[in-house]
């Protein structure tokens, strides 16, 4: 059995936590918000344990979680980093696209990274992805540093798994007016 830092589970606390808070969101009617699940063909089934063994991507996937927050179009993506940088690799072209084409049709796009040896979450809006992916583009730094991060957009999590990226969302809003 795989351990809970390896590879193929890398992520899965922060998108448990993730899970949990929509859950109460959509229990208060205060967000819509499903994770979308990563399209695969298995190719190997262990019939006695009913789990695949062998798999491979039907097609790229998009972002983590879509969904409607009071209205308006959301969409977001989860990461874990266990360093003080936040490799770009972890994020990939397809969704910087995916995301700006969203934030172009009104939607509000951002990632929620777990600092996980800071035991810390960030809610990153779009635009801040978008210039520091910009900038690894022109040749510069391929990471981004804990220290370039902007401290009001650290989330504080509630009750022990709630993580409460709406009232980011509503300062991301008001950071665009």
């Amino acid at each position: 059995m795989a351990t809970w830092n390896s590879r193929g589970l890398r992520g899965s606390t922060l998108e448990e936590m993730i899970n949990r808070t929509n859950e109460r969101y959509a229990e208060k009617k205060l967000a819509l918000i499903q994770k979308i699940p990563t399209p695969i063909t298995p190719i190997k089934i262990d019939k006695e344990n009913r789990h695949i063994t062998l798999a491979y991507f039907d097609k790229i996937s998009t972002v983590d979680y879509i969904g409607a927050v009071q209205g308006i179009p959301v969409c977001f993506d989860a990461k874990e980093c266990s360093a003080d940088t936040f490799p770009l690799q972890n994020v990939h072209e397809h969704q910087i696209r995916f995301m700006e084409q969203f934030e172009q049709q009104g939607g509000i796009s951002f990632l929620v990274i777990l600092y996980s040896g800071k035991d810390e979450l960030y809610y990153m809006p779009f635009q801040e992805i978008k210039r520091f992916w910009d900038r690894a583009q022109d040749g510069g730094r391929k990471s981004i540093r804990y220290e370039e991060l902007n401290p009001e957009y650290f989330m504080q999590v509630m009750s022990g798994c709630f993580v409460p990226y709406l009232d980011y969302i509503q300062k991301d809003l008001d950071a665009r007016d």
